[in-house]
């Protein structure tokens, strides 16, 4: 067994990839106890085997069955780390609200609920709205609970126009200029993220972090 920082987290990294939960949460419980931060583990170990299985996914190596077994190595190895989340220092006492959720059509959560997790720990007030949600839902959620940032997930390439649906319907409503969107997701990329007008693109959840705080100014 490895015993150094960055072999475990490749090796934690490689467990998911490789669709083995034993092996994920052996790992996470050695780099609990070896005192290893926990956000770290799940942002390079946790979170690049999803991106790795991710890409293997849109290469046609790996299939929704192998998918889903990655994300199950990946929320074994969670459900050791999560505990050991310390909340990052600065945060402020009213946190900044993010709506976010995966859009109409479009059932799988994977990633939607690694960025939840991250951007909780990072400081901010989350309202999951879950899956298959509707692009007006997600704009009536943000006014009623007066969210910053609206962050909308898909993995299919037949809901993206769900996602330009919402940038949509915030300009029609005049409502553009009060939210910043957030978009991510296996088929999604900055140029489409440019081409309907999002405020930003996350390849991954860590990214969404870095850029939660760039569109709050740095509020978390």
């Amino acid at each position: 067994m490895a015993n150094n920082k960055e072999e475990l987290l490749k090796q934690l990294a490689d467990a998911v990839v490789d669709m083995d939960e034993e092996k994920a949460v052996e790992l996470s419980q050695i780099i609990v106890a070896e005192g290893i931060d926990a956000y770290e583990a799940i942002e390079k170990g946790l979170s690049a085997g999803m991106e790795v299985a991710g890409r293997l996914f849109e290469e046609e190596e790996y299939f929704i069955p192998e998918l889903l077994m990655c994300s199950d190595a990946m929320y074994a190895g969670l459900s050791v780390l999560k505990p050991h989340l310390k909340a990052k220092e600065g945060a402020a006492e009213e946190k900044v609200k993010i709506v976010i959720g995966v859009i109409e059509g479009d059932t799988h959560d994977i990633g939607k609920n690694l960025v939840k997790i991250l951007l909780e720990t990072s400081g901010y007030e989350i309202i999951d709205l879950g899956r298959d949600i509707s692009p007006q839902k997600f704009i009536d959620t943000a006014k009623e609970q007066d969210a910053k940032i609206i962050a909308i997930s898909t993995l299919m390439t037949t809901t993206m126009d769900g996602l330009a649906e919402v940038i949509r319907l915030l300009q029609q409503q005049d409502i553009r200029e009060q939210f910043k969107v957030m978009i991510g997701g296996a088929p999604v990329s900055q140029a489409f993220a440019d081409k309907i007008g999002a405020d930003s693109y996350a390849v991954n959840a860590a990214t969404a972090v870095r850029l939660a705080r760039q569109l709050t100014g740095g509020a978390a």
